[in-house]
């Protein structure tokens, strides 16, 4: 661990400025550096394939941290030098910073997944993280992602999947919606989550090997393209006077059906106690 009281010190640049949107470190543009806060979030980062450059925080923080084996630099600073650097006061006290990967491509995702969630339009970043979150815990193989999808790698999205997004894989369909050609030559169900009155419910689905669910963004829901590039639509039965759910909400209702629905088919339970962090 390294001391660290000078607020310029160049060794935390990489830290700088997360509160200033055209200076971010984390913005795919700019840096393209990936952001883990809280002790959780960054144990999970030092756990993954991402590279890690540096940390940065309070005494008490990093060192509830396993860093056996990590050969980056930790700086330990104060609450009120980490404040002065990062933009605003910390309340996890640690973060974490590193590189990006090489994402892999749409057809690896695809290639050996039972369960897939394709997303259209997701833009907003504590949705997106939600739904890898949401992955992770409900047996999803993969997210791919269609037109209109903000950035997984976001800093609020890292943070919100509690650092899920770091391990559930993700792609970027080069044309949308003819990607979704990819998943129906590879033997998959395309089913599109809408709530429009001529869908079937999601229990009533009939048998597949293998299941694409289809989620839109918050309001608008999937365009008719993607309607229309889907096999089968499907909604979820709710109570009067209630016509949609929140996007991660209905995400997590399909995942646990449709993924129990292959468990239940393979004799595997789809189980484990939820980690409520």
């Amino acid at each position: 661990m390294i001391s660290v009281d000078d607020v310029t010190d160049s060794r935390l640049d990489d830290f700088r400025d997360l509160a200033t949107a055209d200076r971010r470190p984390d913005r795919p543009g700019g840096r393209g550096l990936v952001i883990a806060e809280g002790t959780v979030v960054v144990g999970r980062l030092l756990e993954s394939r991402y590279p890690v450059r540096a940390l940065l925080g309070v005494e008490r923080r990093i060192s509830e941290l396993d860093l056996d084996g990590v050969d980056v630099p930790a700086y330990v600073a104060s609450a009120d030098t980490m404040a002065q650097v990062v933009g605003f006061h910390l309340n996890r006290g640690v973060l974490a910073v590193a590189d990006r990967p090489v994402q892999p491509a749409a057809e690896e995702i695809i290639d050996g997944a039972r369960v897939l969630a394709v997303l259209e339009g997701v833009q907003d970043h504590e949705n997106l993280g939600s739904i890898f979150r949401n992955a992770a815990a409900l047996g999803v193989d993969g997210v791919l992602l269609g037109a209109g999808c903000s950035d997984p790698l976001y800093r609020r999205s890292v943070r919100v999947s509690m650092g899920h997004v770091l391990r559930v894989p993700f792609a970027t369909f080069d044309e949308w919606p003819n990607g979704l050609d990819q998943l129906r030559a590879h033997g998959f169900t395309i089913a599109a989550l809408t709530p429009r009155a001529d869908s079937v419910s999601l229990r009533s689905l009939g048998d597949f090997e293998r299941v694409a669910v289809l989620l839109g963004s918050e309001g608008p829901g999937l365009t008719p393209i993607a309607l229309a590039a889907s096999d089968v639509a499907v909604r979820i039965p709710m109570a009067g006077g209630v016509d949609s759910l929140n996007v991660a909400t209905a995400a997590a209702v399909a995942f646990y059906e449709l993924a129990g629905k292959l468990s239940s088919a393979d004799g595997r339970y789809l189980g484990g106690a939820a980690d409520p962090r």
